[in-house]
């Protein structure tokens, strides 16, 4: 069952940016109403409130009850803006719907056995995720709040891609449609470990390894003993002359 998310906003009299400092201030958030073949409205929203209800998944995939007023409207999240260092909601914009026109939205994936897949359990391999999200189109009544895919059967080096997602009735996805059949998940095998070096063989900074110090050692014993050894014969033969 689809979870019901209902939001209460005010008309948003003044605009510019000293009056959404100001707002923020008050604990508020600026937002603005678009589509739907009407025109764009500025609100304002409690930011508490509003953060209480984003703290759930589905809310960014619902069908949202926005009221403003004795006014009702449903719409969905399109877009939010976010502090870059701090937990606060900037900005918000909302899309009216229309029940016959259909929407875009990405929606999450939700990745099913990974632990018991074949290629993990039986051989190994690590999940690799391509994508955690993807763009549906649909009709409002169609649209859903995620999508799931059972990765069980993916094998060692084997890819599911967005056709291998089994989708709900009315629902397509944009990628799919525009003939891009994007990797989604993946089972790979496990990054090699890095070798460690013997401590009684590694080299001390500056120092020249043992098995380096023994070559020179054997190239002046084989020296000395050319030296001390029968010269060589065309040195011998031009003595004899």
């Amino acid at each position: 069952m689809k979870a019901a998310f209902e939001l209460a906003g005010e008309p948003r009299a003044q605009l510019g940016r000293t009056d959404s400092r100001r707002l923020r201030r008050a604990g508020k958030v600026p937002a603005i109403m678009y589509g739907g073949g009407e025109a764009p409205e500025s609100l304002v929203l409690d930011h508490n409130t509003l953060r209480n209800q984003m703290g759930r998944e589905a809310f960014y995939t619902s069908i949202l009850t926005l009221k403003i007023g004795k006014k009702s409207q449903q719409v969905i999240v399109k877009a939010v803006e976010r502090h870059p260092a701090k937990p606060l909601i900037m900005h918000m914009d909302f899309l009216r719907i229309r029940e016959d026109v259909e929407i875009t939205l990405n929606v999450p994936i939700h990745f099913l056995n990974e632990a018991s897949a074949k290629g993990v359990k039986d051989q190994g391999g690590v999940v690799e995720h391509m994508l955690t999200d993807v763009e549906v189109r649909c009709l409002p009544r169609y649209l859903p709040e995620y999508l799931e895919l059972d990765v069980t059967p993916l094998e060692l080096n084997q890819i599911f891609h967005l056709s291998d997602i089994k989708l709900p009735e009315g629902v397509s996805l944009v990628a799919l449609a525009h003939g891009h059949d994007h990797p989604v998940v993946a089972v790979n095998p496990p990054r090699a470990e890095e070798i460690d070096i013997p401590v009684e063989t590694a080299a001390a900074p500056g120092e020249v390894p043992a098995t380096a110090q023994a070559e020179p050692a054997k190239a002046e014993g084989e020296a000395g003993g050319e030296a001390k050894g029968e010269p060589a014969k065309g040195e011998a033969k031009g003595k004899g002359k």
